[in-house]
Formats: C-alpha cells, structure tokens, sequence
C-alpha cells in the first residue's frame, strides 16, 4: 500500500507492524530507484525482495531489529540458501551490526540506505 496513513486508518484498532511499515518503505524506494521487484520464494522459505536493475540483481531482507539471534538467524536464512555471487543485503533499523557481513550477506541501517550512504 503507498500511503501508510490510509492504511492506519483501514487497520484502525490493530498494533502497527513496524516491519511490514518498513517493508512497504524499501519496497517503494525499490521502485523508485526504478528496479523491478518480485518476491522470492525457496520452498518453505521466502525473499522479501529480488530486485533487478541495470546493474544486476540484488537480494533483500527487511527487518525492523535483528539483535535478537533468533530473528537474526530467521531472516539469513533464506538469502543463505541462495547459491549465487549476486548481492544479498539486510536492511534493519539496528545501527549495532550497521555494516556486518554474514559470509556475504551484508547488513545495513535502513536509513543510510535510504540517504544512498550504501549499496
């Protein structure tokens, strides 16, 4: 959904899902990067997003906060099966691990990538 505020009003009475807010964000700066953006799916498993662009294909997970391991280890998981070289990214809130690297997989803060401070 492109306005968040309409769909605040729609959900009226339920919690806010900070991560699907967030998803809903890289999804339209996904867009307007100007990629083309699909979900992935892996058997049990899924991809927030597969983007394609001029420069490639690129991998992303979204996640409000990933210091807790478990949700940490929930949301490699899947770009950990992926047995390609193309970029596979996590965008958090979390500026603790900002800049990890998970045997390839790189974890980001979602504002600086936002702001165009990383890949």
């Amino acid at each position: 959904m492109v306005d968040t505020g309409l769909r605040n009003l729609l959900l009226w009475g339920s919690s806010a899902d900070l991560g699907h807010l967030i998803e809903n964000i890289v999804f339209l700066e996904l867009l307007r990067r100007r990629y083309r953006v699909n979900i992935g799916k892996l058997s049990d498993k899924e991809v927030d997003f597969v983007a394609a662009g001029s420069d490639g294909i690129t991998y992303y997970q979204v996640a409000a906060f990933v210091l807790d391991q478990s949700t940490l280890k929930r949301k490699l998981e899947p770009l950990q099966k992926i047995k390609d070289n193309h970029p596979k990214l996590l965008l958090t809130l979390d500026e603790i691990g900002a800049g990890a690297n998970y045997d390839g997989i790189r974890q980001y803060n979602l504002i600086d990538w936002l702001m165009g401070e990383c890949p």
